[in-house]
C-alpha cells in the first residue's frame, strides 16, 4: 500500500482519484470497482474491505461538461480502499482523464493542483498508513 493510482481529470485539470455517481445503484462498493475499472482499465481489482474508509462532502464548482454548464453543486463522497494489480495496462478514457498514473502516496501530492481537495486526500493516506502499520 505504497502507491496510488490516479487520473488526470479533465473537468479539474488535477491528478485526482478515480470515482463516479452510483446512477442508482445502492451498492457504493460495486459502483466504485466498477468506475475505477472503466476510468483506468485496471481488470484485477478487489476491495481491502467492503467498509468505507472516508465519507466527505465535497463542493464542485460550476463546469462545462459534454458541452453543458453544470451549475455548483455538493457531492457526497464515498471512498472505499481497493487494491490492484499494478501490472494491468492502463488506458486513457479520452472523455474523462487526459492520463492514467500510478504514483508513490508521498509523492502523489506534488501532482495534484486542486488545492481544496488535498485535505481529504491526506487524511485517506493518513487511514492507509495506519492500516499498512498494523498489517
Amino acid at each position: 500500500m505504497d502507491k496510488v493510482l490516479f487520473v488526470h481529470h479533465n473537468i479539474y485539470n488535477s491528478w485526482a482519484w478515480v470515482g463516479g455517481h452510483n446512477d442508482g445503484n445502492p451498492d457504493l462498493l460495486e459502483v466504485a470497482v466498477i468506475e475505477a475499472k472503466e476510468e483506468t482499465g485496471l481488470v484485477e481489482i478487489s476491495p481491502y474491505s467492503r467498509d468505507i474508509i472516508a465519507i466527505d462532502v465535497i463542493h464542485v464548482n460550476n463546469h462545462i461538461k459534454n458541452g453543458s454548464f453544470v451549475s455548483d453543486h455538493l457531492h457526497l463522497n464515498a471512498t472505499f480502499l481497493l487494491v490492484a494489480n499494478e501490472e494491468d495496462n492502463l488506458f486513457v478514457k479520452e472523455d474523462e482523464n487526459s492520463g492514467v498514473r500510478w504514483f508513490y502516496i508521498d509523492e502523489v501530492m506534488n501532482h495534484v493542483s486542486e488545492e481544496k481537495i488535498k485535505k481529504v486526500y491526506r487524511k485517506i493516506f493518513d487511514r492507509i498508513s495506519n492500516i499498512k502499520d498494523k498489517a
